[in-house]
């Protein structure tokens, strides 16, 4: 978007780059010295041309967005969500009758059962616990 902004219509693509400090072509902006590849290179003493940057702030406000901490969308699907929850609902901890139930469309083993569990466990802790807690039925107090 920082882009999009500066970019001005009449230039062309090597002259908005130039301008915003980006390089057109990355062989060029670093390149590889040729004594790597095993070549010897005569300096004829020319420096290439120092190129002005007129729009610095296109380069600031990229290095700033990509500095920032990236925010973590770890969600589970609805699907997944039913699918665990119900499986708990009938089965509780028996992981061998999960596999075997009508309701595991993807025949997921006893184990790939368990680490969908415990996924959901780690993505909704608060949410697993309440969830068990519903499930188990209330004891009645004699007195």
């Amino acid at each position: 978007s920082h882009i999009r902004h500066a970019w001005d219509p009449h230039k062309s693509v090597a002259q908005n780059l130039a301008e915003m400090g980006l390089a057109e072509d990355p062989n060029k902006a670093v390149p590889i010295p040729k004594k790597l590849l095993g070549m010897e290179v005569e300096n004829d003493g020319q420096q290439p041309g120092k190129k002005i940057v007129r729009k610095p702030y296109v380069v600031n406000e990229m290095e700033l967005e990509a500095s920032l901490p990236e925010k973590k969308s770890n969600t589970l699907s609805r699907d997944l969500i039913d699918y665990v929850r119900y499986m708990i609902q009938n089965h509780g901890d028996n992981y061998k009758e999960m596999a075997r139930d009508e309701k595991n469309y993807y025949q997921d083993t006893p184990k790939q059962i368990k680490r969908k569990i415990n996924v959901y466990k780690n993505f909704y802790p608060e949410e697993y616990k309440n969830f068990v807690a519903s499930l188990k039925p209330e004891k009645m107090e004699v007195q």
